[in-house]
């Protein structure tokens, strides 16, 4: 840790905006400070000048899991990551990530954009809020961010050279564990519902899931295809009507492109589970599920069709063109993104950290009618991803276990 680390107070991160950012603000001006970092890991200060409104966000990563306390200790440099990965997934995907001012490697801090007129999704898809533009602008930023940072677009050479920038060992051992080994045996992390104690232990003893489950726990540690956002649910994601901010890859490492895709698609289908019990008119409950698998499909078949066409534009190497090569690798990438979507999803409801979508039903009772949805939905998507050939197939399993009306 550096000697000079400290984590911020609210005053001074007003102090650290004056000295370190000038001109941002004006010499004069009066600046307020908050924390208003709800996550699980880092401080989030919002300065704004109460003259003019405008503002700016400081987040430092704090040396432990907020979530847990001191006795879980995380490196500080998953800031210089996060940091790194915002500058390269806006200059490939712009205007869908917050900028970047400033970063501080001895306080593990960066300076970058305030987007506090978006709302974090998760919040907008419990009240079933629609967002038109969101799956354009997730397909663009995962065609684009995946596509350019892998062996399809880079030299060899560079592409090694990024992974070695990007290795992440602390925060990829927390998605081994909470995503990948907990959920799955009867670990102290896990935290669910009473009442899906016999569900969730069909899971510990299914050995079937287990082992697909451990296939693809291998996949996250090995397959170094792409820079990926690592951790890219709709607590990451800002959003308007009309606007959509990508957050928070401070999990970003050179992994499959799978994982970033499924963990979308997955919490597109923990939404869907949860208006079992979020929704209680079958009418608009019904209508608000169709919207989000329409989602869950246009993001993909977005993502796919500027994928063709980034390696129709930019694929040199002959290899990469061999007959029935990329037909192969789309359909690997699918089959992928269902099994990392399934393991997200049973993840959310067994592990820690669980989503507020599934969280905020009341009663349990009925909580837990949507939670045994999520994970029956979770647990068909590891084990049937081979049969998986277009996302209709998977929109198709997710009405089919999800108890569709």
């Amino acid at each position: 840790m550096p000697s000079a680390y400290h984590p911020l107070t609210e005053e001074e991160a007003v102090q650290y905006v004056r000295s370190k950012l000038p001109g941002f603000f004006p010499s004069d001006a009066q600046l307020f400070s908050r924390e208003i970092g709800d996550g699980n890991l880092n401080l989030v200060f919002r300065v704004v000048d109460a003259a003019t409104g405008r503002s700016l966000i400081l987040k430092q990563a704090l040396p432990y899991a907020r979530v847990v306390g001191e006795s879980w200790p995380l490196t500080l440099d998953r800031a210089r990551i996060e940091s790194e990965a915002l500058k390269i997934q806006g200059e490939l995907a712009p205007g869908l990530v917050p900028r970047v001012y400033h970063y501080d490697p001895d306080l593990a801090l960066t300076a970058m954009e305030d987007c506090s007129d978006h709302i974090i999704m998760r919040k907008g898809l419990i009240a079933r809020k629609r967002y038109p533009r969101f799956a354009e602008h997730m397909a663009e930023f995962l065609a684009r961010t995946l596509f350019f940072t892998s062996d399809l677009y880079l030299s060899p050479e560079e592409k090694k050279a990024r992974v070695r920038r990007f290795i992440n060992p602390e925060m990829c051992k927390i998605t081994e564990d909470l995503v990948f080994s907990h959920p799955y045996y009867d670990a102290d992390t896990n935290s669910f519902n009473p009442l899906i104690r016999e569900d969730v232990e069909a899971i510990w003893n299914d050995g079937d899931l287990r082992r697909e489950v451990a296939n693809l726990k291998e996949s996250f540690m090995t397959c170094g295809q792409a820079l990926i956002h690592g951790d890219l649910h709709t607590g990451s994601i800002m959003v308007t009507v009309q606007d959509t901010k990508v957050i928070d890859p401070e999990f970003s490492y050179y992994g499959p492109m799978g994982f970033d895709i499924g963990a979308l698609l997955a919490n597109l289908f923990l939404s869907y589970a949860s208006h079992e019990g979020q929704t209680a008119d079958p009418g608009e409950r019904k209508s608000y599920r169709q919207w989000l698998l329409r989602t869950a499909e246009d993001v993909w078949n977005g993502f796919l069709e500027r994928f063709n066409r980034l390696w129709d534009e930019h694929v040199k190497d002959e290899m990469w063109s061999a007959p029935g090569y990329r037909d192969a690798y789309i359909l690997r990438l699918l089959q992928d993104s269902a099994g990392f979507a399934g393991c997200k999803m049973m993840r959310r409801v067994i592990g820690l950290a669980p989503v507020a979508d599934l969280e905020t039903i009341e009663p349990p009772e009925v909580r837990a009618v949507a939670e045994r949805q999520a994970l029956r939905i979770g647990a068909q998507l590891v084990l049937r991803r081979g049969e998986m050939r277009r996302i209709g197939d998977i929109t198709d399993l997710v009405r089919r276990e999800g108890g569709a009306e």
